[in-house]
């Protein structure tokens, strides 16, 4: 029999995605979309179940369809429209209870966790580049940074109690391409890109296309363990500004926060504080074990992602209504800052895409 396959989180557009890619592999049966929403895109030959992974009734399905495998995708890097506690409730207890639903099944092998970088978090004592051993450097005090911390903890956990189980860990850098809709992608699409005021970051990323085939990789193979997944090289953020033709606005560490926060308001952009000390730190990981124990190589480096990224948002793309929403959002940031403490305090996080 060939594996049979559950995701989450395929009411996003890359669950959506890799849900159907993984339909067509030879070596799986069945995929099992799971989410609480239907996806707006077509499917294919993938059975959706409209269902919550905080709810338990996730151990009903698990069971009657003889899941054999969960590749866990839902784990949100920002809250948009749903909110800070809502993306935290489905993001921690999500995954609580989907364990939890994984325990009780007798026919489970493998569990995949879709997992991100940001783990590592964001600060000036990060190491040049972080391997898999290695824990953020300042405790991740808040938002997604704190949540993947504690998802990844959860999954230990699983893995201590079930050891009949494989549980293969994909800690991904910020996936790019034409259709990827994450705060990384919305940070770059902005007609002026903020930048913090004194700080050049090194970026990695990740071609969507590559994200989905090394999920897929890592569903079908029989490797457990913990892997960074990014492409070849480093981006400094100035060279990525550059690349795309728009102009940058240094702005000081007091007055980023203030921003952020307009531009929420604005829906322009989801800058959180974790994105924030990414935009001054950036972040650097090893990729050797994705290479040499996982097998798996990314089709583009780093840079060669963020050029087919740039290209897909040439100018007039970018409606006038959000140069407007950017333009008020950069003056009313800018005017409220002033006195206010600075925002850049502890570089507690990064974040994913």
């Amino acid at each position: 029999m060939g594996r049979v396959v559950l995701v989450t989180g395929v009411a996003r557009d890359l669950g959506r995605r890799f849900a159907r890619q993984l339909a067509a592999a030879p070596a799986v049966d069945r995929v099992i979309g799971v989410d609480v929403q239907p996806p707006r895109g077509d499917l294919g030959s993938v059975s959706f179940v409209r269902a919550d992974i905080r709810n338990p009734i996730i151990a009903k399905v698990i069971m009657r369809e003889h899941v054999n495998t969960v590749v866990h995708m839902s784990v949100l890097p920002s809250p948009g429209a749903a909110g800070r506690t809502a993306a935290k409730e489905l993001n921690v207890i999500g995954t609580m209870q989907l364990l939890a639903a994984c325990q009780q099944s007798p026919e489970l092998e493998h569990f995949v966790l879709k997992s991100s970088t940001a783990v590592y978090g964001s600060s000036n004592r990060d190491p040049a580049m972080f391997t898999e051993g290695m824990n953020a450097k300042r405790s991740a005090a808040v938002g997604f940074t704190k949540d993947i911390n504690e998802v990844e903890g959860y999954v230990r956990g699983f893995a201590r109690r079930r050891p009949d189980v494989r549980v293969t860990t994909l800690r991904t850098a910020n996936a790019l391409g034409p259709g990827v809709n994450t705060p990384t992608a919305a940070y770059f699409r902005l007609p002026v890109i903020p930048t913090v005021l004194g700080f050049d970051p090194r970026m990695q990323f990740l071609n969507d296309g590559d994200l989905l085939d090394v999920i897929e990789h890592a569903t079908l193979a029989d490797i457990a363990g913990t892997f960074n997944v990014a492409g070849d090289g480093v981006l400094m953020l100035s060279q990525a500004i550059r690349r795309l033709g728009r102009p940058a606005l240094p702005l000081p560490g007091f007055a980023v926060g203030p921003l952020g926060s307009a531009m929420r308001q604005a829906r322009v952009a989801d800058f959180s504080r974790e994105q924030i000390a990414y935009l001054a730190y950036g972040r650097g990981v090893d990729t050797t074990r994705m290479r040499t124990v996982l097998g798996f190589q990314p089709s583009r480096t780093t840079e060669q992602a963020f050029a087919e990224f740039a290209a897909s948002i040439e100018p007039g793309v970018i409606s006038e209504r959000r140069v407007r929403a950017a333009e008020s959002a950069l003056a009313g940031a800018l005017g409220g800052s002033r006195g206010s403490r600075p925002a850049l305090t502890d570089g507690d996080g990064g974040h994913h895409g």
